[in-house]
Formats: structure tokens, sequence, C-alpha cells
């Protein structure tokens, strides 16, 4: 049996953006205050396919920036000390709509890391949290305010997003352990 089946074809994932681009511009009622940030490595590639997005039907550019969340991890103890990345967001958080990108959500650890981050950087008035893949499984009470796709998964599967930016190619696959086989 076939160990990766793929569940976002090149297309789909651009349809999936441009929904999610769509209905950011809708839930805010504009895009004066909107912020993207991308949680490195594969949401910031996203959020500046977003932001391209709303570019194209708005003319208006938003601003796109980056969050590392390495030191707010809650698992550094675990999984020992990581190369710290870079944090590169140009405008003031406060008194915006900050727009959370990422790949995949899980098990909403990683968001919560980046909820703390952005606290140390300003105080939103309000932060989204967009993802091309919702797969469940939350260990905590976060949700997606935009999903490209919702996948239901268990736990031993993997979730794999390709990026051209990144790996040369777009697609999304789920890829199963022998055990699930």
């Amino acid at each position: 049996m076939n160990n990766r089946k793929q569940i976002l074809t090149p297309d789909e994932m651009r349809r999936a953006l441009v929904r999610i681009a769509h209905e950011i511009d809708e839930r805010n009622g504009g895009l004066q205050n909107v912020i993207l940030v991308g949680i490195p490595r594969r949401g910031v590639p996203l959020a500046e396919r977003i932001a391209a997005t709303i570019a194209d039907f708005e003319g208006v550019l938003l601003p796109v920036g980056q969050l590392d969340i390495t030191l707010y991890r809650d698992d550094l103890r675990r999984r020992g000390m990581a190369e710290v990345g870079k944090t590169s967001i140009q405008h003031d958080l406060t008194a915006k709509v900050v727009v959370l990108v990422d790949d995949v959500l899980y098990t909403g650890r990683t968001v919560r890391a980046a909820l703390d981050a952005i606290a140390d950087l300003g105080r939103p008035d309000c932060i989204q949290l967009a993802v091309l893949i919702d797969r469940g499984h939350r260990e905590l009470p976060i949700r997606a305010d935009f999903v490209g796709k919702n996948v239901p998964t268990s736990r031993s599967e993997h979730v794999m997003v390709h990026l051209r930016e990144i790996d040369g190619e777009d697609e999304v696959v789920i890829e199963r352990t022998k055990a699930e086989q």
C-alpha cells in the first residue's frame, strides 16, 4: 500500500489561498490596519502569497512580517536548544489586526508560542489565524479563523506541505507510517 497520498494539488492550493485572502478582506471590513505575519518556515511564503493575492484583487499590498517562535516553545527542555531564527516585522503591531499565517494547525502549541511572541512586540487590536491545513488533534483551545482545508488525520500520519519557494513544488501530502498501512 502506498504510504503517501496527495491531498492538495498546486491548483487546489492556489484556490485555497485565494479563498483565504478574500475571507481576510471580508472579515476585516477593509485592509488598512491588517498585517500578515508568517510563522517560519512555510508560513512566511504562504503569507507572501496571500498578500500578493490581495494586492491583485484589492490593489493594496499588505505588510508581511516573519515571527520566530523558537524561544517561546514549550518543548525547549525536551528538544534541546534550537537555533534562534529571525523575527522581521517592520510595522508596530499596536492597534493593528495581525493575521498569523502557518501551513498546518495540529496541536495548537506553535500558535500558542506565536501569541506569546506577539505579546512581547505590541498589543494588536485583534489576532487572527490563517492556516492552509487544519488536521485536528488540538491540545490547546485554539482554532483557525481561516482554513484552506480541514483534513481529519490520525496522530501517526504526517501532513507535509511542499512549497515551490522552499521545496521546488507545490503540493500537500499525507504520509502514513508503516504501522498505519
